[in-house]
């Protein structure tokens, strides 16, 4: 099964699933219970003390004690039990801290009605507890729902099921598990936090202004013209494609180029001190998936990237563009891509800068942990290639005490700063939304301030 609104799946006999696991009448024995062996053990017993007493009343007895359990077994193991099972998931992604409902449901399409069943679900243990139902009776063709919840304060992907059946004699004398092979993934992606709209260098929107637009046509002999429209300008025929083409023919009016934004993200785990839901790792994770997510939402075309310089799968080269009928299908990639992050082994950040410096990426948001001298200056060089540069950076010292020190956290962002970063310190507690507005504002001072190196325009908002 997959995740989401699911179909029933096949029906599948109850005896198929020990057949299948190489079960048989004697393996059946092993579902005795409590009941089941006491009453087995105290057969044998009186079947021994009447042989040995002489007492035909007691072997009697003893007889009846001991085959009781054992037909239940029987009786039990070659019940022909058809029962399908389906799993719902609402919603599919779920932000770390959130519930999730898990809705279960059992049709018996046999004709016969089936006895006790207990109904259990496998979860991992960070979701909780695993839920057990009783279902007394389902007749023949009825349909039993049950539901629970699932919660999560750890990102990541978790598998829920296969589903389990548990059947039971109306005695007690006997249990059998019949298992489905089917399960579905609950994601659970990061939290995000909305973000102020903030502008920088004058850019209000993701499509931007002067700079962020280009011309279809880059002269007279590049021109790609189309056909005229009732209420087009005639100072914008193309005489030449008229001509060659015998009708009129208009140059294509101008068109937006699209505003670039890449997100890295400092996976390095020599970076980042700590675990847990509140550790400085899973507050980078959570504010590049906010960062992202709001740009998407301003209709930028956003990337995401990491120190080794791997990206989402399925990316284009220009990343994934917002504010279009993917924009959903995008930020879910995203969201995916970012719920199973993990610490990287590498050291340095080289690979990201290798990859930044291919080309112009417009506005660059960058979420780093610890930097020493050489990472510092590394991180320097990643501002060349972009409109606009803004870092936020962890300091361990404060999130993790102990954690060892490459220098005051006030010797990084002077670095970062005078490369024409904006640069801003992340402290334990701090809410990504203050921070995102107050580098708009510093931005817009070093841009106001005479000599500020605020870099090439490049907005964001």
């Amino acid at each position: 099964m997959t995740a989401g609104a699911l179909p029933a799946e096949p029906a599948v006999p109850a005896e198929s699933a020990d057949d299948r696991a190489g079960g048989g009448p004697l393996t059946a024995l092993t579902g005795l219970t409590t009941r089941g062996r006491s009453f087995l053990a105290a057969g044998v017993a009186a079947a021994v003390c009447a042989f040995v007493l002489g007492q035909e009343d007691l072997l009697r007895v003893g007889l009846l004690l001991a085959v009781l359990p054992l037909v239940c077994t029987v009786v039990l193991y070659r019940t022909r039990y058809r029962v399908a099972g389906s799993r719902r998931l609402d919603p599919e992604r779920v932000p770390a801290g959130s519930e999730a409902r898990v809705q279960l449901r059992i049709d018996n399409v046999s004709r016969l009605p089936t006895g006790l069943l207990m109904l259990q679900d496998r979860v991992p243990y960070v979701l909780g507890p695993r839920p057990r139902f009783v279902l007394d009776r389902v007749e023949a063709g009825g349909r039993r729902e049950v539901s629970y919840r699932v919660r999560s304060d750890l990102r990541g992907r978790y598998p829920l099921g296969p589903l389990q059946l548990r059947l039971s004699d109306p005695f007690g004398m006997c249990e059998l598990t019949r298992a489905f092979s089917a399960y579905d993934t609950l994601t659970v992606i990061p939290r995000t936090e909305p973000l102020p709209p903030v502008r920088l260098s004058g850019e209000a929107s993701g499509y931007g202004d002067g700079r962020h637009r280009s011309l279809a046509l880059a002269g007279e002999d590049d021109v790609i013209p189309r056909g005229y429209r009732h209420g087009d300008d005639l100072r914008r025929v193309h005489w030449r494609s008229t001509a060659r083409y015998g009708e009129l023919m208009v140059r294509r009016e101008e068109q937006p180029q699209r505003a670039r934004c890449t997100v890295l993200l400092d996976t390095r785990a020599i970076a980042h001190v700590g675990a847990g839901p509140d550790c400085a790792f899973e507050w980078a994770v959570s504010g590049a998936a906010s960062a992202l997510t709001h740009m998407l939402e301003r209709g930028f075309s956003v990337r995401l990237l990491t120190d080794t310089g791997s990206s989402v799968p399925g990316e284009g080269s220009g990343g994934f563009a917002g504010s279009g009928q993917d924009s959903s299908e995008a930020a879910g990639l995203l969201m995916d891509t970012l719920a199973v992050v993990d610490h990287s082994d590498g050291g340095g950040l080289s690979r990201a800068y290798d990859v930044l410096r291919r080309g112009n990426e417009g506005l660059l948001v960058a979420f780093f942990g610890d930097l020493d001298e050489e990472q510092a200056a590394i991180a320097a060089k990643m501002r060349r290639r972009s409109g606009a540069a803004v870092a936020f950076v962890l300091d361990s010292e404060l999130w993790a005490p102990g954690a060892q020190e490459h220098g005051p956290v006030d010797e990084r962002l002077r670095l970062l700063r005078e490369a024409g970063w904006t640069a801003l310190p992340v402290r334990p507690g701090a809410l990504l939304a203050d921070l995102w507005r107050l580098a708009g504002q510093e931005r817009t001072h070093a841009k106001a301030a005479p000599g500020g190196a605020a870099g090439p325009a490049g907005g964001w908002s």
